[in-house]
């Protein structure tokens, strides 16, 4: 069945609001449920730049990408910049020349808990480029 020009795909992600999480309980929790819509979605469609947007009530985005091999990347776009300095000191990361950072799996926990309170909601997005053209740094 074919869509009509302006009439919203089915299978395409809401966007959901936020919950604040305030356990490493909750955010696990949080993570699998995640996990598994991601894995749901990738097999119905033909995804290439999957992940999560978190959408900042200040203002910004983050896109979330999880690797093969269980690392994180996010693309913190420029309005969100200034959420940086927390991104850091949650995840004891040092803050990447470029938009787009690497961090390690094990900081996954650290990094929702630490946004939880600044986020407003939530999307899974299923084409972000995640700016992989640009060399990033994985610290």
């Amino acid at each position: 069945m074919m869509h009509e020009e302006g009439e919203k795909n089915q299978d395409e992600p809401v966007e959901r609001p936020w919950i604040v999480l305030k356990t490493t309980y909750d955010v696990e929790a949080w993570i699998d449920h995640q996990n598994r819509a991601i894995q749901q979605l990738i097999n119905s469609s033909k995804a290439s730049g999957w992940g999560i947007c978190f959408s900042l009530g200040e203002g910004g985005d983050i896109f979330m990408h999880t690797t093969s091999e269980g690392d994180v990347l996010l693309d913190v776009t420029p309005e969100a910049e200034w959420v940086t300095p927390l991104i850091a000191a949650a995840t004891q990361v040092e803050v990447p020349a470029t938009q787009i950072w690497a961090l390690p799996g094990d900081r996954l926990t650290q990094l929702v808990l630490g946004l939880s309170s600044l986020i407003a909601s939530t999307r899974l997005v299923l084409d972000h480029s995640f700016n992989l053209k640009h060399k990033f740094k994985r610290h």
